[in-house]
């Protein structure tokens, strides 16, 4: 998977949104509906939960033959072979994880509303980077706020691919995406609709003007 190749829709799952045995049908429907990348992210599961439902995911994703991104787990993510991690702000994570998981690993974090954060994510080796929140979210309540001009900003600094997150619609999605964003994360504005597929291919859509 090269840098290049990621842009789209990148889908995020919540727990609270998919409960159980919704988890697997729902990703489904969001590769269906055309989803870059998947991940896999529940602060709530036990520890043989995690690794059951992630198995599950990375199956389910390589079926379609798109990346799954297990949030924080670099053991999980190495257990499963998915395809990477996305990681918070902790020190020397991206670096750690990259000796850990190699190369090919794809290796995501995330840098709130900071070019700096962004360029040091670059210089310790991940292959994207994210910022975020844009606007008022479901999910991320509590996210600092960050500004469309840094996403502008990123985008002539930083040559690694961008994922914006935060409230992110099919209102606003493309105005992120103006500014700049490779990749829109969502949770909400896709998992709790009644057709995720549908969905899916909308958001996708926002790619192709």
């Amino acid at each position: 998977m090269t840098h290049s190749s990621l842009q789209g829709l990148y889908a995020i799952t919540d727990p609270t949104l998919l409960p159980g045995k919704k988890l697997i049908k729902a990703v489904e429907q969001a590769l269906l509906g055309g989803a870059s990348v998947i991940q896999y992210r529940d602060k709530t599961a036990t520890e043989v939960e995690l690794i059951r439902r992630a198995e599950d995911l990375a199956s389910c994703c390589r079926k379609f033959q798109r990346p799954l991104i297990i949030n924080d787990r670099v053991d999980i993510c190495k257990r499963v072979k998915a395809s990477g991690v996305h990681l918070g702000q902790s020190d020397n994570a991206v670096h750690d994880a990259r000796n850990q998981l190699g190369n090919e690993a794809i290796i995501g974090t995330t840098c709130h509303n900071s070019i700096a954060l962004a360029e040091k994510a670059n210089q310790d080796g991940a292959s994207y980077v994210a910022f975020g929140r844009f606007f008022n979210s479901h999910s991320k309540q509590h996210a600092h706020p960050a500004e469309l001009t840094t996403l502008e900003q990123a985008t002539r600094t930083i040559l690694l691919p961008k994922v914006a997150i935060g409230g992110i619609n099919l209102d606003n999605g493309q105005s992120v995406l103006a500014h700049g964003a490779d990749m829109i994360a969502v949770i909400h504005a896709l998992f709790a609709a009644d057709d995720i597929a549908a969905k899916a291919t909308a958001f996708s859509k926002l790619f192709k003007h």
